[in-house]
């Protein structure tokens, strides 16, 4: 247990942030959360967690205040309304935004953060729910070095592999580059999988021999197993994937980068969404080329959902290469 006297609050329990949240209480933290559901708000209080009112007054009892939640306007609900965070802020204390959100949105929020004298980061995290229960996610941290310094042994706790990305924002655009490519790579494993299957492949043997080849990627070797489950439930939906393929094709076309892949991905997943619903499981992308063909694509004794079999390791600061701690 590596108890952290940082009061901290949460707000946003959803499949990621009970999980981050979760890990914090497990430590010994002081914990106050807020969620939208009741119930899972009761859960914790019922584990040693506190609550609050509002984000104001958990903003008043706390030293940092994390939020985790499913888009920009949440955020900016949360922070911006009458009882919202930026109301309780003072200087000293700190605003972790570990949401995928925006980079522009993030340092309009940040500015307002400053202005009461309390510092803001922007940390949000990458590796997928399993890893994100076990504290083994990765995390990445925009700020100056000295927020980042005053905040890493509660990245510490969250997560493993935590990297100082530079200023405040350039977390968030990292954020949603990283989600851009599980998403290329997902529609790839799609196409492929279907294709093991329709030509006759045993699918375990091609799960193993895609493994151990050129072809591996992390989420081959993660959602490729809940796909030939049938769960297909990775934790995360078909509106989320939209919303972040959307902030990287919007941040790419600020930047003048002639788009060719990212139009097509974020069009498939639109249409995936109108077909199945937009809460549909993301890795359900496969039926878009399962059911043309009439089959199903499983394998045997794979998971329904992914659990993280590494252990626990104390979280620590990823300096890139050819560089050295600031």
């Amino acid at each position: 247990m590596r108890v952290n006297k940082t009061r901290i609050g949460f707000i946003g329990l959803g499949n990621v942030g009970s999980k981050l949240a979760g890990n914090l209480l497990r430590h010994g933290t002081d914990l106050t959360v807020l969620d939208l559901n009741p119930d899972i708000v009761a859960e914790f209080v019922a584990r040693g967690a506190k609550t609050a009112a509002s984000p104001r007054s958990m903003a008043d009892e706390v030293d940092i205040v994390i939020t985790c939640l499913p888009s920009p306007a949440a955020s900016a609900d949360v922070m911006e309304r009458a009882d919202g965070i930026l109301a309780g802020l003072t200087p000293g204390k700190i605003w972790l935004e570990m949401s995928t959100t925006d980079s522009a949105e993030v340092a309009r929020l940040a500015a307002r953060v400053e202005a009461k004298g309390a510092t803001a980061m922007d940390c949000p995290v990458s590796g997928g729910c399993h890893r994100a229960a076990t504290g083994n996610i990765s995390i990445f941290a925009g700020g100056r070095r000295e927020a980042f310094e005053r905040v890493l042994p509660t990245l510490a706790i969250l997560g493993r592999q935590i990297l100082h990305t530079g200023p405040l924002g350039s977390a968030s655009i990292l954020k949603v580059i990283t989600n851009y490519l599980c998403t290329a790579h997902l529609v790839a494993l799609a196409e492929a999988l279907t294709t093991a299957k329709v030509a006759g492949l045993d699918m375990n043997m091609a799960y193993e021999g895609i493994r151990i080849s050129s072809g591996n990627s992390f989420v081959h070797e993660t959602e490729s197993q809940v796909i030939l489950n049938g769960s297909r439930d990775i934790s995360f939906t078909m509106d989320l994937v939209i919303k972040d393929v959307g902030l990287f094709d919007a941040l790419a076309r600020q930047h003048h980068v002639p788009l060719e892949l990212s139009p097509l991905v974020l069009a498939i997943f639109k249409d995936a969404a109108s077909k199945y619903g937009p809460r549909e499981n993301s890795d359900n992308i496969i039926r878009r080329y399962e059911e043309p063909c009439g089959v199903k694509v499983l394998g045997e004794g794979f998971p329904a959902e992914m659990v993280d079999d590494e252990p626990e390791a104390t979280g620590f600061e990823v300096v890139p290469r050819g560089r050295r701690h600031a």
